[in-house]
């Protein structure tokens, strides 16, 4: 993998690069699409690569080795292959959904025991066995295995924690020294900076990740709840310290304004469900602000469900036509909604790039932040 740093903005910390993977450029900053299970929902590839267009999409780690099992993404040649992507394929660790599964995991020194929420059986992750997977699954970007720490956390634990994620990511990179790559291709391997909200952890957390000298890195355990305002103080403390020659990723980040107040602070990579679950849910992002399309007011609202018309849906659909699937309770509505809101994010994070590359990314920033958090 390659980064490349081509412009700072001159009023943030925001910057424009690209990585080079074998499987093409990522322009940053970059919104990846998270498709858990090998399908970002509701969106044929064919509309995601023609549409929605972006360089990279997500797959997770622990949904991908309970179904359809890495035996079977072995044998089709890796998930490139399996769901017929050819464009860059970045894996989490499964830290996150094990994290999640609170009541129903055992978290230890040697890894961690869990019980599958599909058929109950129990399964046991480790650091080693975790990056055979995502070597397995053919990621071109993996991530380290970590514990994700819950919000509200007691400062005693956060410690052990990060600690401990430390730990496992010095047995990741030591097993993945040892591994050749899988399917021809270089896979490129990012620590994860923990810490919860304490600034002290933060900063011990950002400079062990910071001296392990991978070729990007990553900042987990926000967006779990915390304010929006602690988010962005722990962000700022952490690009301060990782350098600035590789990619930052902040994982699981957010709205549309958490995403560009991010960018200001210096971060390149996110991703996050919220756009397609909130599009199954019926709401929409525009630079104008949000729309709940289910709300009465839209009903014989005949005009385009957005006049911008990033994407084919936000002029072929109305946002009656668009209100009435919803009501119907027809599938047809949640996969208009959704491609809607991918395009907007991928078009939102391609706007942001264009501006700090002409110099004027902060006046746009404070512009559109003011715009979109409008209820409409």
């Amino acid at each position: 993998m390659k980064f490349d740093l081509l412009k700072k903005d001159p009023l943030s910390k925001a910057r424009a690069g690209s990585i080079t993977t074998d499987h093409g450029v990522i322009e940053t900053p970059i919104f990846m699409p998270v498709g858990t299970v090998g399908s970002v929902k509701g969106v044929h590839q064919r509309e995601l690569k023609d549409d929605i267009n972006p360089d990279i999409i997500l797959g997770n780690t622990y949904h991908l080795y309970l179904r359809p099992q890495t035996e079977i993404l072995e044998k089709a040649g890796g998930l490139h292959k399996f769901m017929n992507w050819d464009r860059n394929i970045l894996t989490d660790s499964g830290g996150y959904q094990v994290y999640s599964l609170s009541a129903n995991r055992k978290i230890k020194e040697e890894g961690v025991k869990f019980k599958s929420h599909i058929d109950g059986s129990y399964h046991f992750f480790t650091p080693e066995n975790v990056m055979e997977i995502q070597r397995t699954i053919g990621a071109d970007i993996i991530m380290a295995f970590d514990e994700c720490t819950p919000y509200p956390c007691d400062y005693n634990y956060a410690k052990r924690s990060m600690k401990m994620t430390h730990r496992w990511l010095d047995r990741c990179i030591n097993h993945l020294d040892t591994q050749p790559f899988k399917y021809g291709y270089e896979q490129t391997f990012f620590p994860i900076v923990q810490g919860s909200c304490y600034k002290d952890l933060r900063q011990q957390s950002a400079e062990y990740i910071a001296n392990s000298n991978q070729q990007g890195n990553a900042i987990g355990g926000l967006s779990v709840g915390e304010p929006a305002e602690e988010m962005y103080a722990m962000t700022e403390i952490v690009c301060e310290i990782l350098p600035e020659d590789k990619p930052r990723y902040l994982m699981g980040v957010g709205t549309p304004i958490n995403i560009l107040e991010n960018i200001a602070l210096g971060i390149d990579m996110f991703d996050c469900v919220m756009p397609t679950r909130n599009a199954r849910n019926g709401m929409l992002f525009t630079a104008n602000g949000s729309i709940n399309i289910k709300n009465k007011k839209w009903e014989a609202d005949f005009s385009p469900i957005d006049e911008m018309g990033i994407t084919y849906v936000d002029t072929e659909y109305t946002k009656a036509y668009l209100r009435h699937l919803f009501a119907a309770n027809e599938y047809l509505g949640k996969q208009i909604a959704t491609i809607h809101n991918l395009g907007f994010y991928m078009w939102l994070v391609r706007e942001a790039r264009k501006h700090i590359l002409a110099g004027d990314f902060k006046p746009w920033k404070e512009m559109m932040v003011k715009n979109m958090s409008q209820r409409l």
